[in-house]
Order: C-alpha cells, then sequence, then structure tokens
C-alpha cells in the first residue's frame, strides 16, 4: 500500500509499525526514526527561521487564520498517488488542516483514503496505532504494537503504584508561557505525577508566569511543542524566572501523539520516582 504521512506522529506510528517500506512520502518536519528524513518531503512548514519563541507565537497567531502554516505539493502527491494518507485535524499549528488536504486531493484527482488522528487522551494515542494498522491492511501488527505498548504502561504504573504523587508542572510553549493539555497531563499521571495547571483531554492555554510560580512544583518538564529539548534547555534561562528554575528541571518532546509518548513515560517514571528500580533515560528526558 502506498502511504503518505502528512504529520511527524503518523510517520512515527508506521515507522513502529513496521510498513516504513511502503512509506512514500512525509513532512519536512519528519526527523524520526532517522530513516523518514530520507523519504520524499511532500508538506513543508511555511515558518521562517530564525525566529525567538516569542516571534514564532507572534507569527502562528498572523499565519494560522491566514492561509495556514504549511505547503502542501500537489505535484508530489500526484507522482506518489497515495492510496493511504494519513493527517489530522486537532491542531493547526501542528499539520495541515483535513479540508486542506482534501482540497488538494480534489485538485489532483487523487482518491486516497484518507485517516484523520485525533487523539485526545494517552489511551487514544495507544488505540490509533491500532487505527493506523487496521487502515493499512495490517491489523495483526497493530494489535501486538497495542498489547506491548500497553503492557508497558502497566509495568510503570505498578512500579510507582502507593508512592506519592510528585508536583509535576509542564509547559508547553515558554513565551509566553503554555500548560499542558490533550494527552501530556495523562503521561505525567502514568508517570506517578500530580499534572499541575494539566487539562487532561482539553487545549494547552496561554498562561502567565504569575499563574505559572504559584503552582509551587517539585518538578519542571519542558515541552515546548516543536522545539528540540536541547534547545529548550539551552534558553531556559532567558525565558524561564529564575525562582522556577531552582526547581528540578527536565526537558522532553511530549509533542508527538505516537508510541515514543510510551518511552517519556518510563523516562518520567524514573525521573520522578527514582526509588522505584524504573531505568534511568537520559537520552528521551535531558538535564541540565
Amino acid at each position: 500500500m502506498r502511504i503518505v504521512s502528512l504529520l511527524p506522529s503518523a510517520t512515527e506510528i508506521v515507522f513502529a509499525l513496521g510498513l516504513d517500506d511502503d512509506l512514500l512520502g512525509v513532512t519536512d518536519e519528519c526527523d524520526w526514526p532517522v530513516a523518514a528524513r530520507d523519504k520524499r518531503v511532500v508538506v513543508r512548514s511555511r515558518q521562517p527561521t530564525g525566529m525567538t519563541p516569542g516571534e514564532i507565537d507572534d507569527w502562528v497567531r498572523a499565519e494560522a487564520p491566514n492561509g495556514g502554516l504549511y505547503r502542501l505539493d500537489d505535484a508530489a502527491i500526484a507522482a506518489i498517488s497515495p492510496e493511504l494518507l494519513l493527517t489530522q485535524d486537532l491542531c493547526r499549528v501542528c499539520a495541515v488542516p483535513t479540508g486542506d488536504v482534501d482540497a488538494a486531493l480534489a485538485r489532483i484527482g487523487c482518491p486516497a483514503t484518507v485517516i484523520t488522528l485525533e487523539p485526545q487522551r494517552l489511551d487514544e494515542v495507544i488505540a490509533s496505532v491500532g487505527d493506523v494498522a487496521d487502515a493499512a491492511g495490517e491489523p495483526d501488527r497493530g494489535r501486538r504494537l497495542v498489547a506491548e505498548l500497553e503492557r508497558r504502561l502497566d509495568d510503570v504504573r505498578d512500579a510507582v503504584r502507593g508512592r506519592p504523587k510528585v508536583q509535576t508542572l509542564v509547559l508547553e510553549w515558554l513565551d509566553p508561557p503554555f500548560t499542558a493539555g490533550h494527552w501530556v497531563p495523562d503521561v505525567i499521571a502514568a508517570a506517578g505525577g500530580n499534572p499541575l495547571l494539566g487539562d487532561p483531554g482539553g487545549r494547552s492555554r496561554a498562561s502567565s508566569w504569575d499563574e505559572v510560580l504559584r503552582t509551587v512544583p517539585e518538578v519542571v518538564v519542558l515541552a515546548p511543542c516543536g522545539t528540540p529539548s536541547i534547545d529548550a534547555l539551552a534558553h531556559a534561562d532567558e525565558l524561564v524566572p529564575a525562582e522556577l528554575l531552582r526547581r528540578r528541571v527536565v526537558a522532553v518532546d511530549l509533542a508527538r501523539p505516537g508510541p515514543r509518548l510510551v518511552d517519556c513515560v518510563e523516562a518520567l517514571a524514573a525521573v520522578l520516582h527514582p526509588g522505584a528500580g524504573l531505568p534511568v533515560r537520559p537520552e528521551i528526558v535531558l538535564a541540565p
């Protein structure tokens, strides 16, 4: 089956299912696993390079309702002639809106099956793995991977059960500060934390440093969407109040709703509960 993925998390799901030979088109943001970078790019971000977090926030607010943030390559999609196209309608900042995808397929006369992934909670992220497998005609692969991911989550929950919840603040953007929404509070809860200001299944929202500081977290997780963890740590001194940086601070990528969120649960649980016997994963959760 000829598959095109219009968002990084869907690309990661396809690779995790072992269907990467069928994946013929991706976005310019699909950078994991490394082999994804060798796939043909059919969508590119319109975001200019070299902007600060504050400038990015301003640009997104201006451009999201004004023509979108991404550019589809109609010719590349037509050349691939995908049978299955994976996209989302959850966040206009993260991928091409479904309406734009439908319009592009109509323009080029491509009758691809479009699967829209919109997980709001962690369990829905896991279920979406099965949805992709089903759509690709490989339901057995999906069932096996879903079962493995659920088993790993259960292992973490067993390891931290009965331990005090660690007061944990996740920031999904730093200028201005954004609180955590969608699946992120579930990730923190599964790792044995209490997600301060988190809205499980809801949207991330703009906050203020006054509101953030009133939470008095034990652990601060920097997870700015679309920003490498190493960059989030490198610029924390410039953007985050010193009072907050005196807490335990780590950085991790929680923006992509795919199988690697389970890695994040395991790694964060080891940070929040070092006595639980879980392996430390410094390649996933970075510390200063």
